[in-house]
């Protein structure tokens, strides 16, 4: 699998060499675009999304506008609105009339407010309608990931009813692998799966052979956790449903995909979901500063901390050399810890259930290693400065940040989520902070009563 990305890779980085030759060329668009009209509408939104900004805008321009809605389906919402916004709302409305509702609602809600509501308002009233109601919804949930797009059929026909329906259709959505069966007030009911329907008796009625069994998803659930219920129930379609149960739209597994990779690489590298490699400077520079300006905020706490102890590092001077192991071990297990915990998260493993059990077993874990590397360092500080003092000092002080560093590893990303804080980006720096603070205090403060 791996190989196969590698693969892709190479090709793109293969492609952007040959396009930015032509583009520094001044020309040659003709050969330009016979390169582009040998890839498919993916791999062009692969090679733009590989692309710096200079080079995508010449891309774009030299594809085919035909291609235009195929390939912005393809690309991260971020990286489609780049294109969106420099566009009219006439062609705007234009380009999401080819798009699933559910892709357009994403792109548009990356635009300005005023720019998104021109669009809306030159758009046909069906459409409009459609793209209304899914932005009515916050992106995250199941209203902002669902598609409005969805086949409907009613208990009380025969299964040759439902076939001559079909064929009235030219086509019908993609992966629909199961009908939605509703009222006559729209209220679901259950699944007819399209296996079903092609392999049973024509003369049986939906009734007889649907199941009742398959929960519809509420339209406000987090999408992480209509990702979860794709995952463990290997659904394919599901069908969204309002407060009064009626059906308002679907969700498919392409949409559940993208979630599930936003979610991963957002818990794996502590980044939005929109993070955009290549986003211009003056997007990715306040993005950073922020949390570069919080991450200084706490090292000038850390080091506050240190000076009160300054007349005692005076006195011991190994203290200075050794006080930057407490803080460091502290931080590297709290680092663990916080790793496994945002990640269980991430995949909807943790809960109230089980948070108990993890916090005694991170504990536990803590305490081990604790006293471990407590004893280990105490036998080598004492060698090397002859003092039995600052090696006691520093396996207690060892000990008690392990002890820290679990408890606030396995506590704190669910605290942070409470208050609406991004755990995979927040919770190193809060945890790196918490550890240097207990590790110097608890260091510094110990060689302070052994020191007297």
């Amino acid at each position: 699998m791996q190989s196969g990305v590698d693969e892709e890779l190479d090709k793109n980085q293969i492609n952007l060499s040959k396009l930015s030759e032509i583009q520094e060329n001044n020309g040659e668009l003709r050969i330009a675009k016979r390169m582009l009209s040998g890839l498919t509408p993916v791999e062009i939104a692969n090679l733009i999304n590989s692309s710096p900004p200079k080079n995508r805008r010449y891309l774009w321009e030299i594809i085919d506008q035909e291609s235009h809605a195929d390939i912005l389906r393809e690309l991260p919402e971020e990286v489609a609105a780049q294109f969106v916004e420099t566009m009219d709302s006439r062609q705007v409305a234009e380009l999401t009339e080819e798009l699933d509702v559910d892709d357009a609602a994403d792109i548009l809600q990356h635009l300005p407010d005023q720019v998104m509501q021109q669009a809306l308002a030159v758009m046909s009233a069906q459409n409009r309608a459609r793209l209304e109601t899914v932005l009515s919804y916050e992106e995250d949930t199941a209203g902002g990931l669902m598609d409005t797009d969805v086949i409907t059929v009613r208990p009380r026909f025969t299964l040759d009813v439902v076939l001559r329906y079909l064929r009235r259709h030219e086509e019908i959505p993609p992966s629909t692998d199961q009908l939605v069966v509703v009222n006559s007030d729209n209220v679901y009911l259950g699944m007819l799966s399209m296996s079903k329907l092609l392999t049973s008796d024509p003369n049986m009625s939906v009734r007889e052979i649907m199941r009742t069994d398959v929960e519809a998803i509420p339209v406000d659930m987090d999408d992480a956790k209509v990702a979860q219920l794709f995952e463990q129930n290997n659904w394919i379609l599901a069908p969204v449903v309002n407060a009064q149960g009626q059906v308002v739209g679907r969700i498919t597994i392409d949409d559940v995909v993208d979630v599930i990779i936003e979610n991963a690489e957002h818990s794996l590298m502590g980044l939005s979901g929109d993070e955009d490699t290549f986003a211009p400077t003056m997007k990715t520079t306040p993005r950073r500063a922020i949390w570069l300006g919080v991450n200084l905020l706490t090292a000038i706490l850390a080091s506050s901390v240190i000076n009160i102890f300054q007349d005692t590092i005076e006195k011991v001077v190994a203290l200075a050399v050794l006080m930057p192991i407490v803080a460091s071990m502290g931080g590297v297990a709290g680092s663990q810890t916080l790793t496994v915990v945002v990640r269980g998260m991430a995949l909807g493993k943790i809960g109230s259930s089980n948070r108990k059990w993890l916090l005694f077993r991170e504990i536990s874990s803590g305490l081990m290693n604790g006293v471990l590397w407590a004893v280990t360092l105490g036998v080598l500080t004492a060698w090397w400065f002859d003092d039995i003092k600052i090696a006691l000092i520093i396996g207690i002080a060892i000990i008690i940040n392990l002890l820290v560093a679990a408890i606030g590893g396995t506590l704190l990303p669910s605290l942070l989520k409470r208050m609406g804080i991004d755990p995979a980006l927040a919770g190193g720096v809060a945890l790196t902070t918490i550890t240097d603070v207990v590790g110097f205090m608890s260091f510094l403060g110990l060689a302070t009563l052994f020191y007297r």
